[in-house]
């Protein structure tokens, strides 16, 4: 029995524009239009839409929805502002990771507070279900699935903040890094956080669904002169791996803790008690017995996703997670979980398809934009 691929409100004109749609957590997303490469350089350049309307948003609702998410998160939110974004984990009780996400704390136009939780694609249905009998002890708290209503646009790149401050009634570019507010675009309310998945500046916007097209088409035409271009998820990956971000199904997994993922600094373990607490403190406390790296393979050839990794004498100690060329440094890229006792090695190997090939570790991320 075949399932039916769900359509984000901007298929259309993904289908309409060349997008190459393929497949990707249930969904029709397109992969590209012209290239990988030119949108990705457009990014990093001048500015590139992403439609992500195909990641999960859930509304928190409700007396005691802080209580609520600080259970379930390992990062604090009940000292979450107004108009604050907070990233952070869902855990299971051993640790293992079922999903990254963010929260916003914003309220409505008759001031009207909730939290709204951006999950992964993959992971809404599951998350969902896994969300929905810990909120038996939260009477108060309602949770509903907005996905379908609405959609999320990105609009990344050092072009974006000028582009968006012509289109909405709030100037986002007073917004701080990962701060949120409710505004509107021709009477029409959008969600816009300064937030990205790309290593560049910008902002994500959430909309109705009825209005996604018409908001894509005028971020497009307000950055036509300067060289604004749609891109998917091709870009979208290399864009994220240059930046070091982890993609869950890569670097993420029910298998992989977030002290080992790098993401300490997103577990607030002092003082709390949410789900998986107990387990991390204790990985914590003895250290990770693998830990995420960066590497860049010598030559041209990519090292791809589960590529052996060896040491210096040829033993196996670990393995890619997520490779491939950077279009932003002309070079190889990978991104590695190596044995933690290894982690200060100088010199490693990749098994790429038989062949070993030296890789140098380096810190992440790969790239930083240039300050402002």
């Amino acid at each position: 029995m075949t399932t039916e691929l769900a359509k984000t409100p901007l298929d259309a004109w993904h289908r309409a524009n060349g997008g190459k749609m393929v497949p990707f957590a249930g969904y029709e997303m397109p992969i590209q239009y012209e290239s990988i490469v030119s949108e990705h350089n457009a990014c990093r350049n001048s500015a590139a839409l992403f439609d992500v309307s195909h990641m999960g948003r859930l509304r928190f609702d409700g007396d005691g929805s802080e209580q609520f998410l600080d259970h379930v998160l390992t990062r604090k939110v009940s000292d979450l502002p107004l108009g604050g974004v907070r990233y952070g984990l869902i855990c299971n009780a051993a640790g293992g990771i079922l999903d990254d996400v963010l929260v916003s704390h914003v309220e409505t136009p008759s001031q009207r507070p909730f939290h709204l939780m951006v999950v992964n694609a993959s992971n809404r249905d599951k998350i969902l279900k896994w969300l929905t009998p810990q909120l038996d002890d939260f009477p108060t708290v309602t949770m509903s699935d907005r996905t379908e209503l609405t959609a999320m646009i990105a609009v990344q790149g050092p072009g974006a903040m000028e582009a968006c401050k012509r289109l909405f009634a709030f100037d986002p570019t007073r917004l701080k890094y990962y701060r949120a507010v409710i505004t509107d675009q021709f009477a029409k309310p959008v969600i816009v956080s300064r937030t990205g998945y790309t290593g560049e500046d910008g902002f994500e916007l959430i909309v109705r669904a009825e209005e996604a097209n018409r908001i894509w088409e005028n971020l497009l035409l307000a950055g036509r002169d300067d060289g604004f271009r749609a891109a998917g998820l091709g870009a979208r990956d290399t864009l994220r791996m240059e930046a070091g971000m982890p993609l869950y199904g890569h670097e993420l997994s029910e298998s992989i803790d977030p002290i080992s993922a790098g993401l300490r600094f997103a577990c607030n373990l002092e003082d709390r008690s949410f789900v998986g607490d107990d387990a991390l403190r204790e990985i914590a406390e003895r250290g990770s017995r693998t830990v995420r790296i960066g590497l860049r393979p010598e030559g041209k050839r990519p090292a791809r996703e589960g590529c052996p990794v060896l040491d210096a004498e040829g033993q196996r100690i670990g393995e890619v997670t997520s490779g491939g060329p950077s279009p932003t440094l002309g070079h190889p890229i990978a991104m590695a979980y190596v044995d933690s006792t290894k982690a200060d090695d100088s010199d490693f190997q990749i098994d790429i398809r038989g062949k070993l090939v030296g890789a140098k570790p380096t810190k992440l991320p790969f790239y930083k934009r240039p300050k402002s």
